[in-house]
């Protein structure tokens, strides 16, 4: 079936920023609380949200095998158990409808009334339920420099590290939406002058600029996906910044690796967009520099060229960009990330999240993280208001974006913002 909503010379009849993330070819799908104070499942064009429950019962998905609630729920998780031919046929019916030449919602001003909001008419919500979390520590230059800053400079990467997509299963229940902000944590740490740990809130909080793939139902429970076939599992990505707390995490990721210093927030960009929309901006992965055994071996281009940038914005202040980085950079692609994880059997189901890793380039403007900028602390970050970081202070904003262009249009994923509070406080009775 061809994806005729990637069509680059489509228009459609809204009216649409110049660069804006979502041109009729992008499409993306989220989950909304509209101005009604209703839930409902939705999509983004320019800057309108689209509520597909109000489209269903208009009629306008006539001749798509779709059930009466698909789009009436609050999460995407049903929707994304349809599988791909299901969300292929909806995305191109959503860019047929909006196409400039396509006058029945156009002309219908009771439909568009109860279809489309302003993006100040509603707030986003989390996307799906996420069942299982995955993170993948899959860029090379990344994984250097940790390795180079914690242990041997001439043997940064572990003996595993260019033979499998080296990951760990994270906490799903802390994974939230754009906007909500995040506690400072707290836990243990020791200190370099001390020989017993001491507990209080972390002093090097850091973002972690990544992507995540959400999949479907892929398989049963002892069965593998082969890396060919596992892009027909993956609905679509998101920004994802996971946050961590290094101080903590450098105490206690030996022997089982993150626990703590990871799961008291993961922050997501709201909107979903699709593998098909992406299609157009495929790219090489990097060249393998170990013989990969056949499992982990792929055929096509598996990788995507998602420019990637984080700003900063300290309370008061001007947000200011202090890294870009770009999604092709990772060693281990999404396909061998999925074969990977399932190739011992392991189930995977609608609504996973699998998380990249923080990506990092190769220069030291393209680092993924405050560990990596200022180099676990040792050179501070100079910010415009003359003031400086180490890591992340109370009351910073950190805003990830990201987006494709191809010089016919732009296929972006919006923002990821998200401000760090103090350690919580209860609420006096």
């Amino acid at each position: 079936m061809s994806i005729s909503a990637n069509d680059p010379n489509r228009k459609t009849w809204l009216e649409i920023p110049e660069n804006s993330d979502f041109p009729i070819q992008n499409i993306p799908f989220g989950v909304f609380l509209t101005r009604d104070d209703v839930i409902t499942i939705g999509t983004r064009i320019g800057d309108y949200a689209i509520d597909l429950g109000a489209l269903h019962q208009l009629g306008y998905f006539d001749g798509i095998p779709l059930t009466d609630d698909i789009f009436l729920q609050d999460t995407l998780n049903d929707f994304i158990s349809d599988g791909k031919k299901t969300w292929r046929l909806v995305r191109n019916r959503i860019a047929d409808i909006f196409d400039e030449n396509n006058t029945a919602l156009k002309e219908n001003d009771d439909h568009r009334t109860r279809v489309l909001f302003t993006l100040d008419e509603i707030e986003m919500q989390m996307p799906v339920q996420v069942g299982d979390y995955t993170d993948f520590y899959s860029s090379k230059e990344h994984a250097t420099n940790v390795g180079s800053m914690f242990r041997d400079p001439d043997n940064a990467l572990l003996p595993n590290w260019l033979h499998i997509p080296v990951g760990y299963h994270g906490r799903s229940s802390s994974i939230i939406p754009s906007g909500i902000p995040v506690h400072r944590p707290q836990g243990q740490t020791m200190p370099a002058d001390a020989d017993t740990p001491v507990f209080g809130p972390s002093k090097r909080v850091d973002f972690e600029l990544e992507m995540a793939f959400i999949t479907t139902d892929a398989n049963h429970i002892g069965e593998p996906i082969p890396v060919d076939e596992a892009e027909d599992y993956i609905f679509g990505m998101v920004i994802f910044n996971d946050w961590s707390a290094r101080d903590i995490q450098k105490w206690e990721y030996v022997p089982l690796g993150p626990f703590l210093a990871k799961n008291f927030a993961s922050s997501i960009s709201p909107w979903i967009v699709t593998m098909d929309a992406l299609e157009p901006f495929r790219t090489e992965s990097p060249k393998p520099e170990k013989e990969l055994l056949p499992y982990l071996k792929y055929t096509g281009k598996k990788s995507f060229d998602i420019n990637l940038e984080v700003s900063l914005e300290p309370e008061g202040g001007s947000e200011e960009t202090i890294t870009r980085s770009n999604f092709k950079y990772l060693y281990w692609n999404m396909s061998q990330q999925l074969a990977h994880h399932t190739v011992n059997g392991c189930p995977v189901n609608s609504g996973d999240m699998m998380a990249s890793g923080t990506i990092s380039g190769s220069t030291e403007d393209s680092f993924g993280s405050m560990l990596e900028l200022t180099w676990s602390g040792s050179k501070p970050l100079k910010l415009k208001d003359g003031s400086e970081r180490k890591f992340i202070e109370d009351n910073d904003t950190v805003i990830m974006r990201g987006h494709c262009q191809n010089g016919q249009y732009r296929i972006g994923f919006g923002e990821v913002r998200s401000k760090l509070l103090p350690v919580y406080q209860p609420k006096k009775k």
